[in-house]
């Protein structure tokens, strides 16, 4: 979530996940991907700052909580059974 200040001065928190385009005309407008529209104070240079350092602070954090001392998961691996191949191959 990204933080944003409407014209009126209020701030709100926004899914950047769910930002479409930002557009500054002058106003900076954000549309999300539902057609919903939100007219910011910041410029849209800050805009994409914010959601840049969003998104790498999500990563910089799974980084951080990926354990890389446990073990690897065992390996799964299709095998034959033969004896249930031959138990069919006899009831033919």
């Amino acid at each position: 979530m990204i933080t944003l200040t409407r014209l009126s001065g209020s701030v709100f928190a926004l899914n950047s996940d769910l930002i479409e385009r930002v557009d500054s005309t002058p106003d900076t407008v954000i549309t999300l991907v539902d057609g919903t529209k939100y007219v910011v104070l910041e410029e849209l240079s800050a805009v994409v700052a914010a959601i840049r350092a969003y998104r790498g602070a999500v990563i910089a954090e799974s980084a951080r909580v990926h354990v890389h001392d446990e073990p690897p998961a065992p390996v799964r691996r299709l095998a034959v059974v033969t004896e249930l191949a031959n138990d069919v191959s006899r009831e033919q």
